[in-house]
């Protein structure tokens, strides 16, 4: 039975004396070194999150990992993250990548390829980044025999090649609950913010993908929002619809705050949605109308000829105004 007299005031020395009669001092200087490690780690990264996998300037390589053909011109390619199977991407939503290659030329010379494509993933899939891509080949488009030089380099990449990327880049940055920001052109001119009740969307072929993001957020993120989103979205055909099951799927489980509806150029036997350009009768009946506090929101993304032709010019017939909409 071992029987331990305390000091009635008890002091630092006293207390020291005690411990290191207690405790051998290769152990009593152990835990004293573990202790302040831990305080040290503690303090360093208390409140840190975890960096985000690309720099906005610098260029990084990023191996492919897996390649699937979603149909007879679009791919879905998905890279390893630098940061680890754990790594996060970082980015925000409403904001894109920037894509960069090397081409060697037929003298010898090189030409470098940039382009900005929007992932479909996010933080919600560690460790990868996965980007939907239409490819333009060569001697199909007489405006354009050579294709797309970007699309047709990414769809001769082999498991392993590298791609350099950068980002974030771009002009809107979603938040929640429906509020985000507009970042002008102009560095100069102020950041516009906004906020939307309900969401519409017109999108043509991959030009879904930036939508798909915001969807996401708004609805898989945002359980507990009545934000509402509709879609138009427009393709040459049927068969030319990308994540289709994901956007069918989206329906069914967000009754009341998604709704979807396609046109396409080609329309099979039997078709129930829209067919041709986009019009003003579809906007008016398939997205939700203009409103004076600017609480209904446009989102746009697809071909210029799209965009400018069939999309501006009907929204401003409808009532929407420059502040109402915003162009990917």
């Amino acid at each position: 039975l071992c029987t331990f007299h305390f000091h009635p005031n008890p002091t630092m020395s006293t207390v020291a004396a005690f411990v290191g009669d207690v405790l051998p001092l290769p152990i009593l200087t152990a835990i004293v070194a573990i202790a302040i490690t831990t305080v040290i780690f503690f303090l360093l990264f208390k409140g840190k999150t975890k960096p985000p996998a690309l720099d906005p300037v610098e260029f990084t390589d990023l191996p492919l990992v897996k390649k699937e053909s979603l149909s007879h011109d679009t791919r879905q390619f998905t890279f390893a993250l630098p940061n680890g199977p754990d790594g996060e991407l970082g980015l925000p939503v409403g904001q894109h990548i920037t894509l960069k290659f090397t081409e060697t030329l037929s003298d010898g010379s090189t030409k470098n390829h940039q382009r900005s494509y929007t992932p479909t993933t996010g933080n919600d899939t560690p460790g990868t980044v996965t980007f939907v891509i239409k490819v333009y080949k060569a001697g199909v488009h007489p405006k354009f025999p050579e294709g797309g030089k970007m699309s047709q380099h990414l769809d001769s990449l082999k498991i392993g090649d590298t791609m350099l990327m950068r980002g974030p880049k771009g002009h809107m940055t979603y938040h929640k609950n429906g509020n985000f920001t507009v970042h002008p052109t102009l560095k100069k001119n102020p950041d516009q913010h906004r906020t939307a009740k309900h969401f519409g969307m017109i999108a043509g072929g991959t030009g879904i993908t930036p939508m798909l993001q915001i969807m996401n957020a708004v609805l898989r993120d945002e359980p507990g929002s009545d934000v509402t989103v509709s879609l138009l979205y427009a393709n040459q055909s049927e068969d030319d619809i990308l994540v289709r099951k994901e956007l069918e799927d989206a329906v069914e489980r967000y009754p009341g705050r998604f709704k979807l509806h396609y046109t396409v150029d080609r329309a099979p036997e039997g078709w129930k949605h829209s067919k041709g350009f986009i019009t003003k009768e579809m906007i008016e009946s398939h997205l939700p109308s203009a409103a004076s506090d600017g609480s209904t929101q446009i989102l746009m993304c697809g071909p210029p000829p799209m965009v400018k032709f069939a999309c501006l010019p009907n929204l401003e017939a409808l009532g929407f105004k420059k502040t109402d909409h915003f162009v990917f």
